[in-house]
């Protein structure tokens, strides 16, 4: 594992006012700095400057969300460099605030939030990599924690997708499972490699690790390869909104699927590509027509009610970036994410 980055020193984390200290149990919950004595701009990075792991005090544990990196993209069939993503991420999270105005929430009173560092990779070799992020995510000291990982590309959601499973119990007939995506990612193989991020939902499905049945995928557009590019996911009965539909009134098929899913565990998993290259152009994979910044942070929310036990956001290129509004989104992303286990 790599080492963790911090936000500020352990003494400065603890600087914060009364308002920090009102969280479950009459503790506090998430300790960051106060912005008005460290700035924003100083110190060094974790996500949103939540606190190292190591660092969380012990009235704050359990864990509610351990955000860590995977910085690999070997699994690529275009442009490289998402491995860069988390670092990105974590820059342009400095001015993730607090409280959601969408869900009327202080997510750092609710919950306790963390940055678990970055899972160690294998960077050549797609299959091991998986592995190793496998036994990361699932070997998290704080078992009552949810992981939410920042790619990276998204053939690291099979490593993480896998461990969600066995940390929520190993539900029967596999996770829910909610995807925003230009790309289905139910592709068999590319040049022979059967772990890169054209495929990792084949392989967690065939597993039986995410149910099809229980799959929605939001955002698909094309052009496409062939018309068989949909076959194994249609075949399985994933549901499928394209993105012209998810930008008309996806919010209304997202809601009812996650009725329909009872309180099954569910997992987010987030394509950057899914959002159109005039507002997140750094991506490896950019498809066009996709959904405006607005849309997307729309269509996490429409998720609420679901039983989120795990996360990624992925595929942030930063070398193809702009300004860093990529990686601010992706940020705002992950906040939403975790937003959404305050929501009864």
């Amino acid at each position: 594992m790599s080492k963790p980055r911090v936000s500020s020193p352990a003494s400065a984390q603890r600087v914060s006012s009364a308002k920090n200290r009102r969280g479950r149990g009459g503790g506090a919950r998430t300790i960051l700095p106060d912005p008005r004595i460290s700035p924003r701009f100083a110190g060094l990075v974790t996500f949103g400057r939540y606190p190292r792991f190591e660092d969380v005090s012990p009235e704050n544990r359990p864990v509610d969300w351990a955000v860590f990196g995977v910085p690999f993209d070997g699994g690529v069939t275009y442009r490289p460099g998402a491995r860069f993503g988390p670092r990105a991420i974590r820059e342009e999270s400095q001015y993730l605030k607090r409280y959601s105005l969408a869900h009327n929430v202080d997510v750092c009173e609710r919950l306790s939030l963390c940055d678990a560092g970055d899972a160690p990779v294998a960077p050549y070799d797609c299959e091991a990599n998986a592995k190793r992020v496998y036994e990361f995510a699932r070997g998290f000291e704080d078992r009552r924690a949810r992981l939410l990982a920042l790619g990276g590309d998204h053939s690291i959601a099979y490593a993480c997708i896998r461990a969600a499973h066995e940390r929520a119990g190993s539900p029967k007939g596999g996770l829910a499972f909610l995807h925003f995506d230009s790309h289905l990612d139910t592709v068999d193989a590319v040049w022979g490699e059967k772990w890169g991020h054209a495929s990792p939902f084949r392989r967690a499905i065939e597993e039986g690790i995410v149910n099809p049945r229980r799959m929605i995928s939001v955002g698909i557009k094309g052009p496409l390869n062939s018309a068989d590019d949909l076959a194994f996911a249609r075949d399985h009965g994933v549901t499928i909104i394209p993105g012209e539909e998810a930008a008309r009134n996806g919010e209304r098929g997202l809601r009812a699927f996650v009725r329909k899913l009872g309180g099954a565990p569910a997992y987010v998993s987030f394509d950057i590509d899914c959002v159109d290259p005039a507002f997140a152009p750094g991506t490896g994979t950019p498809s066009v027509g996709g959904l405006t910044s607005a849309q997307a942070l729309e269509l996490v929310r429409s998720c609420a009610g679901a039983n989120v036990v795990g996360g990624d956001v992925v595929e942030v290129l930063p070398d193809r970036d702009h300004a860093g509004i990529t990686a601010l989104l992706a940020a705002h992303i992950a906040f939403e994410i975790i937003c959404l286990t305050t929501v009864s």
